[in-house]
């Protein structure tokens, strides 16, 4: 029986390939040698799997018989890729491709030199787990997210080059050129240009940018013109949009975000507000509300909350692009919802094929829940999380495993007094967000990157055995801790401080406005704390020898004022100074 010309064209072509090396236009990713994964486009060709293979100069050595896919060895000494490359184009394929070898997924870190988590730059993306996240994607250039706002500074280095075609809704006209700064700050958290050596980090690295001007010269935008945009963009291939302005109250925004959800198969994403109460107004299903939360994982103080709010993400200290090119930390959910924004970003550039209200579930279900249990009306189904958003879309596992923490030193059961450095260990596939040192209930302190040191001062515990308790969260917002017994041996305190001001002296007239109290203070174990106390009340402390405590007398009245220090001990006794009166001119 004769084989089709074009089965006998492709043999001949892997003909070719077994006598010459493969000219390598691009670095290979590892896979396993001479073995091949393909499939077939029609039932009937696995019957005669065994014959093609062998035509091929190949074999069949295994599969999977439950999704149609059969393992191929083929002949050594040929490149993997470019013989699956011609197998491919062999009608009765559907697909060929070397059976890759993949390391597990690590965190991705962008060479931007303002993501710096040790001076808190970039600390929203890897709280959110972007770092896990980007491991996986970057997002895609076909996912346009709708700005609804003032519009962009499109000249800025970060953001050049990530904006498609928008509309000027206000003076309806095509120049998107932001007017007031909101639109530009809120532009940078989500697709600002990531991992090009210049500037900031974002959610969304690959993803673009419709701009849309709602807004006056003032920055006040009307919801019927925000109703707008909403559909233009849905019109307009735009799968995510966020509105910054708090809207999620209006009828026609409502039934503008449902045609978006419905006719761009994307989620609206808008801000819960900044006023800082509870707003008790019903839900919008139809749009993702966003409340703020501070480093601490904790609502923050300015933020609405109530029955709309869907999900939380970090609204303080969030660095971003500003006007002709500079960058500036900002805070508010202005900030809060374009980081969820940028996460369903990364969700459809995993899985397209998703509808919005899938978005919406993925959104919810990966979230790290915060407060009660569940939903609750401050955070929500809890703060978006990057990393299992996309496992979850990708249909992955998601990752539930918590750090591995160790202490270091000091060793366990070893005796310690006084000031006590300890050390912490802390490794995750995820990347660890921070760890932190916990004495019982008592926060010691957070640190968000290696090496985790922690200073403890002993001197506050009893003496006897007490417990340390380190925990570290990775950007899955997994948590693992660890317990160290240690045994405090302090020395007996017996006596309490004494303390003397040594400047100024008695009678001394101020001069300016500076205040400079210098003490000796001494104990038989040591002081922990003086305080400045002016004409009987609390002013001034310092807990770090010598005690100097420095302050402003600018808004004293003239007259004479007495100051008197107080020096403490661990104990908590307490040792006063002499009286000084000095006078203010």
């Amino acid at each position: 029986m004769k084989r089709p010309l074009r089965a006998w064209g492709l043999i001949l072509s892997l003909g070719c390939m077994l006598g010459s090396a493969p000219a390598q236009v691009e670095e290979q990713k590892p896979c396993v040698p001479q073995r091949v994964l393909i499939k077939f486009r029609s039932p009937l060709a696995y019957l005669h799997a065994n014959r093609i293979a062998a035509s091929w100069g190949a074999r069949v050595e295994g599969g999977i018989p439950q999704i149609g896919v059969l393992s191929l060895q083929i002949p050594p000494g040929v490149d993997e890729k470019t013989y699956a490359d011609a197998l491919a184009q062999y009608g009765a394929v559907e697909f060929a491709e070397p059976d890759y070898i993949v390391e597990p997924c690590q965190v991705v870190t962008p060479n931007d030199p303002r993501y710096n988590l040790a001076n808190m730059e970039g600390w929203h993306l890897a709280r959110i787990g972007c770092p896990a996240a980007w491991a996986r994607t970057r997002g895609h250039p076909r996912v346009i997210i709708a700005h609804l706002d003032t519009g962009i500074d499109s000249g800025h280095p970060d953001l050049a080059g990530k904006l498609v075609p928008g509309w000027n809704f206000y003076d309806n006209n095509e120049n998107t050129q932001d007017h007031f700064g909101h639109g530009t700050a809120t532009a940078g958290v989500i697709a600002a240009a990531t991992s090009n050596g210049f500037g900031i980090a974002s959610v969304a690295w690959d993803c673009r940018i419709m701009p849309l001007r709602i807004s006056s010269p003032e920055g006040s935008a009307a919801t019927g013109v925000a109703a707008q945009a909403l559909v233009w963009a849905a019109d307009r291939g735009a799968r995510v949009a966020v509105l910054t302005y708090g809207m999620t109250q209006s009828q026609t925004v409502r039934d503008a975000a449902r045609y978006f959800m419905i006719r761009a198969r994307g989620v609206v994403v808008i801000s819960a507000g900044n006023g800082g109460t509870a707003d008790p107004r019903p839900d919008n299903p139809y749009v993702i509300t966003v409340s703020g939360i501070d480093p601490e994982d904790r609502r923050a103080s300015w933020t609405t909350y109530g029955n709309a709010v869907d999900l939380c993400a970090p609204g303080e200290q969030i660095l971003t692009t500003s006007r002709s090119g500079g960058f500036s930390p900002m805070f508010g959910t202005s900030y809060s919802a374009p980081i969820v924004a940028g996460v369903a970003a990364l969700v459809i550039s995993v899985n397209p094929s998703l509808s919005g209200d899938q978005i919406q579930r993925i959104l919810f279900r990966s979230a790290n829940d915060l407060g009660a249990p569940g939903w609750d009306p401050e955070y929500g189904w809890g703060c978006v999380n990057a990393a299992r958003a996309v496992a979850l879309a990708r249909w992955l596992p998601m990752d539930r495993q918590p750090p591995s923490i160790n202490f270091e030193s000091p060793a366990s059961g070893a005796p310690v007094s006084g000031v006590v450095q300890v050390r912490v260990n802390a490794y995750d596939r995820s990347g660890v967000y921070r760890v932190q040192l916990y004495y019982g209930e008592s926060l010691v302190g957070t640190r968000r990157v290696p090496p985790y040191t922690f200073t403890w001062d002993s001197r506050y515990a009893p003496n006897g055995m007490n417990t340390l308790t380190a925990v570290a969260q990775d950007g899955a917002g997994n948590i693992g801790r660890a317990d160290l017994q240690i045994r405090v041996d302090n020395p007996v305190d017996n006596h309490p401080p004494t303390i003397t001001i040594t400047s100024p002296t008695e009678g001394t007239i101020l001069e300016g406005t500076g205040l400079v109290v210098r003490v000796d203070a001494q104990d038989d174990v040591g002081v922990v704390r003086v305080e400045l106390y002016v004409n009987g009340n609390h002013y001034l402390s310092s807990t770090t020898p010598p005690f100097t405590l420095r302050g402003s007398t600018a808004s004293w009245q003239p007259g004479a004022y007495q100051l008197q220090c107080r020096a403490y001990d661990a104990a908590g006794r307490v040792g006063y100074s002499q009286i000084v009166t000095v006078h203010k001119p």
